[in-house]
């Protein structure tokens, strides 16, 4: 399987759980579109950790120097927490 933007793996995801959610699916298929189902969230998996890998924040440092730091989004001080 080709490495596929995050948004389309994600949304073929979907349609491989409400197929298998559905529950009509003779066995054989029913284990295809499976296996289909984890390599795409294995490939979503894989796409959101190298993209945490990425984020960082810049913070404004003593005396108005900027530097990065690694987002955490349970420290207090980030924008993004709370």
């Amino acid at each position: 399987m080709a490495h596929l933007k995050f948004e389309t793996a994600l949304s073929r995801l979907e349609e491989k759980v409400g197929a298998l959610e559905k529950g009509d699916l003779p066995l054989e298929e029913a284990l295809k579109i499976f296996e289909e189902g984890v390599r795409l969230s294995k490939q979503c998996m894989l796409t959101l950790s190298e993209a945490e890998k990425k984020i960082e924040l810049l913070i404004e440092g003593k005396g108005g120097q900027k530097r990065t730091q690694p987002f955490d989004p349970l420290e207090p001080e980030n924008p993004a927490h709370g």
